[in-house]
Order: structure tokens, then C-alpha cells, then sequence
């Protein structure tokens, strides 16, 4: 859905920007949308450009300007707001030349003017840039450049509009692809630098696209840096529980166990790694980590048990209402931090913990019987219980003793 080109015989080039903050240029002349003008003044602006290869009719712009307000006059309030507009406008080209034309009950977009509009080039440019017949290096030339245009998405302060939002979609979704199909190119060539920066541009305008911090921590992982890395990814996997209310993918959790491996260099002495070792499991309370690696432990653990005979119990906790629904994310957040200091509190040193989902902690209890599975988890319940204010919100359970003859054992 791109914004179809109108140029003419223009003895003035009107440059337009519309890729965050809206601006309108002429030569050295400027306005934006952070003069203190009416909100509606924008709107009409961008209407008429957007449509600007054809006049408006009177009543389509009051329909789409005042959707849902009750207006004695709409046709005075729409010659007002063009009378304001226009004369916003003076200050670019003067009295003598006019942006906005009206004739015989409709509105239109000068079309003696040349525009050149943000949007249009950068869709020209990813659309140029897609063209797998160019050469690679003709390609990722053709991706900077509009990636330079891509400040924001589309009409931001306009969002409100419903009309904008077709156009915000697109380009929105246009700028995500256009970008992983570049990261894609500089991957390739290992140009990793430009990766990270694509990418925290990126993150600027998408902070909830988990594809994005994938390809970021490929980059920096490449780099070395694996602080950033690990930064990166306890960032993404906190919005994916918090926002999102869903765990990492597969890949993402591959790149943590990569972070994890890197994140020790080479030691030569024992008593170093030793000395690491005890301040690893000095902290009480249970072990805390991340799902990945709770497989790992679950699996160390079953082995252990099929060739002892142990028993091992697991245990899901589930942050809910009443009813059974879940809270606002926000609330399960907050919640969920207060019931694992309860946890804290109720379990052994030997357990193992992991945030499952948003709203879900699995539980790995060692050498601990049905009843005391039980019994351990609704003691969590109690705590919670009494330090928990809000009494709208629960925790159910589900404990299960781990079957082992399910599990494979490798000599």
C-alpha cells in the first residue's frame, strides 16, 4: 500500500517527512509538528498529501477529521481549520503560492508542486533493495539508505487517526522485514558492528521483536562482547515473560546456553575455578535458572534418581484469578517477584526453580515424597497468602512424581 508519486512542473521541491516527526520543507523554510497548531491541523495536512492525486470532497475530510463529534456547523469547523492552516503555511512559500487548493466543494494537494515524501523513498528503496538479482554489496547499500530515512514509524503523533493506521501497519512491518533481510546481508559478509547498530535502532522503535535481539546477540557473540550479550538476552527474556507473557524460543534459549559456555575463559588454576565455585553456592534458598537449563538439571537429576532409586517430585505454581483467568501483566509481574521472595523463604537449598511463563514457576524437588511435595508447596501458598494483600489473586498447584522409566539413560 504505498503512497502513490505525483510530480510536476514544480518551480519548488516540497520535501516531506513522515517517518516520525512530521515535518514540511521548502528550501530552507520549515514546519513541524511541535509548533504549538492544532492537532487537527496535522491531520488534514496529511490527509491532503496522502491523497493528494486527487481532490477531496468537503464531506469526506469532515467524516475523517470528526468521526465520532457531534458539530452544529462541521462545514464552518472545516473552512476554519483550512483558513488556520493555510496561513501556517505561509511562512514556506509566501501569499503568492498556495498548498492547499479548493474548488467547487473539495479540497486538494497543490499538484504543480514537486513532494518528495520519506515514506515513498524508503518504500522504493527496500522494494530496489529486495531484488535478489543485485549484487550483495548493491543491496545493502540500497538497505542503509533507507534505513537512514526510517526514524520512526509512521505519523506517530497521528496514531490516533484511523485512517493512519493502515499506513503505520505497513510501513511498520515493511521497516521489520527490510531490516532481517539486511541483518541477513551483513551476517553474511560478518560485518558484525553494523549488525548491532541496525539492530539497537531497531529495538528503539520495535523493543518487543524477539527476532531482533536473536540477530543482535549472533552479532555480539561473534564480537566477543559476551557482557552485552548476556545483558541483551536477560532484556528480551524479561519482556517475553513480562509483556508478552511467553518464554524465549528454542533459538534464543541456544544463544543463552552459547553466552553461557563463552562467558568463562580459560583457567589454569583450580583453586580459582574452586573459589568460584563456593561463591556460586554460597547464596540460600533455592537455585534459580533460566528454563534451558532447568532441562539440563531435570535430566542430571532423573539420572541420578534411576540409578539410586530415589524418587523425585516436580511441582507447577500458577498465578491466576478466581475464576481461574489471569491477571493484567502488569500485576502478574509484580506478583510473581513476591511469590518467589515467599519461595525463597520455603525452600531447600537442593530445589531447583524456573519461570516456566509469565505467570508459572516449575519447581524440581529432590529426594521428596508425593505428601512432601504437598506439603512444601502449600506452605508457599500460605506464605503467599499472608503477605499478599490482594486476596483476588491465587495459587493453584499440580505436583507429579517424575517418571523415570521414561527416561533414557546413556552408559
Amino acid at each position: 500500500m504505498a503512497i502513490s508519486e505525483n510530480t510536476g512542473d514544480a518551480a519548488a521541491v516540497v520535501r516531506i517527512c513522515m517517518l516520525g516527526q512530521f515535518k514540511i520543507f521548502i528550501g530552507d523554510q520549515m514546519i513541524d509538528d511541535n509548533i504549538s497548531r492544532s492537532h487537527k491541523m496535522w491531520a488534514l495536512l496529511a490527509y491532503l498529501i496522502i491523497h493528494r492525486q486527487r481532490s477531496i470532497p468537503q464531506e469526506e475530510l469532515i467524516s475523517t477529521l470528526w468521526p465520532e463529534e457531534d458539530n452544529d456547523n462541521p462545514a464552518n469547523a472545516l473552512k476554519t481549520l483550512l483558513y488556520r492552516t493555510r496561513a501556517s503555511l505561509i511562512p514556506l512559500l509566501g501569499e503568492e503560492c498556495q498548498l492547499i487548493l479548493s474548488q467547487r466543494g473539495s479540497y486538494s494537494w497543490n499538484h504543480k508542486l514537486t513532494c518528495r515524501i520519506d515514506a515513498e523513498e524508503f518504500d522504493q528503496l527496500v522494494t530496489k533493495a529486495a531484488d535478489r538479482q543485485l549484487p550483495s554489496q548493491v543491496r545493502k547499500e540500497l538497505y542503509s539508505q533507507a534505513m537512514e530515512l526510517y526514524q520512526h514509524d509512521f505519523l506517530p503523533k497521528l496514531s490516533d487517526q484511523i485512517w493512519v493506521i493502515s499506513f503505520t501497519t505497513y510501513y511498520h512491518y515493511l521497516y521489520l522485514d527490510s531490516v532481517f533481510s539486511y541483518g541477513a546481508l551483513l551476517l553474511q559478509d560478518k560485518e558484525y558492528t553494523k549488525i548491532t547498530d541496525l539492530c539497537n535502532q531497531a529495538i528503539q522503535i520495535e523493543p518487543c521483536e524477539e527476532k531482533l535481539y536473536v540477530l543482535l546477540i549472533k552479532a555480539l557473540l561473534a564480537q566477543g562482547n559476551i557482557p552485552a550479550a548476556l545483558s541483551h538476552y536477560e532484556t528480551v527474556s524479561d519482556i517475553l515473560y513480562r509483556v508478552l507473557g511467553v518464554r524465549p524460543s528454542e533459538e534464543l534459549q541456544n544463544l543463552y546456553q552459547e553466552i553461557m559456555k563463552e562467558q568463562k575463559g580459560q583457567e589454569t588454576d583450580l583453586s580459582v575455578i574452586q573459589q568460584d565455585l563456593r561463591e556460586a553456592i554460597a547464596a540460600p534458598g533455592p537455585f534459580f535458572c533460566e528454563y534451558v537449563f532447568f532441562r539440563q538439571v531435570y535430566r542430571l537429576e532423573a539420572r541420578r534418581a534411576r540409578r539410586s532409586g530415589g524418587i523425585i517430585q516436580i511441582a507447577l505454581i500458577t498465578l491466576s484469578l478466581p475464576d481461574g483467568s489471569s491477571p493484567t501483566p502488569a500485576l502478574v509481574d509484580k506478583t510473581m517477584n513476591q511469590v518467589w521472595q515467599v519461595m525463597q523463604s520455603c525452600l531447600r537449598s537442593g530445589d531447583v526453580v524456573t519461570r516456566y511463563s509469565s505467570a508459572q514457576y516449575v519447581l524440581l524437588l529432590p529426594t521428596a515424597s508425593a505428601e512432601d511435595a504437598a506439603m512444601i508447596v502449600e506452605r508457599i501458598i500460605n506464605a503467599f497468602k499472608q503477605k499478599n494483600r490482594k486476596r483476588f489473586l491465587i495459587l493453584n498447584y499440580k505436583t507429579q512424581q517424575m517418571d523415570l522409566d521414561k527416561i533414557k539413560v546413556y552408559q
